[in-house]
């Protein structure tokens, strides 16, 4: 009489898969991927095509990157610091009317940012923290405190009546223009 060969029961094996599945499925911690907190536009196709929207020159603050990472701030060669481009933009907003060159009011003030396709991610995050960074410590002085304790109320929930406070009349107007194409 034939031996019989021995069999290993697998009748278990697709429970032990899907448990293991489950397991690795729940420990595991999926990378939360961090960036820049902007708002986006609509996408074209979702505006009006009648839509235009006439802003006076003068509540523009412009700003334009080129591809060699070179500023333009109102037209003019930018080569100063970070720090001066975000005191330059503070009295833009802060203007109210003053100066008729400048914003008529914190309102109607825009921050209007361009690039190059070329810009470097280094350069137009640095403009754009200068630009943000104006109208914190905008917020800030508001409610009379530094720029650091600011974010620390804009971080805690329970003080949003504080955090809405200083935000009044001073909405955060940056224009992030779609890039140029340079070459080709």
């Amino acid at each position: 009489m034939p031996r019989a060969t021995p069999d290993i029961p697998n009748a278990s094996m697709a429970d032990i898969a899907f448990l293991l599945l489950t397991f690795f499925l729940v420990t595991t911690t999926v990378a939360n991927d961090k960036g820049l907190t902007l708002q986006l536009p609509p996408p074209p196709e979702a505006l009006p095509q009648d839509l235009e929207i006439k802003i006076p020159e003068r509540n523009l603050f412009k700003i334009q990157i080129n591809s060699f990472d070179a500023l333009l701030v109102e037209g003019d060669p930018y080569t100063g610091s970070m720090r001066e481009l975000t005191d330059m933009i503070k009295m833009f907003i802060q203007n109210n009317g003053l100066d008729p060159e400048s914003s008529e009011s914190p309102i109607k003030a825009i921050v209007s940012f361009k690039t190059d396709r070329g810009t470097t991610h280094k350069k137009f995050v640095e403009v754009l923290d200068a630009a943000q960074r104006a109208y914190y410590e905008i917020y800030a002085s508001n409610l009379g405190v530094t720029a650091d304790k600011w974010r620390d109320i804009a971080s805690d929930p329970d003080r949003r009546v504080e955090y809405n406070k200083s935000r009044e009349g001073y909405p955060m107007n940056i224009s992030i223009a779609e890039p140029t194409k340079v070459g080709g």
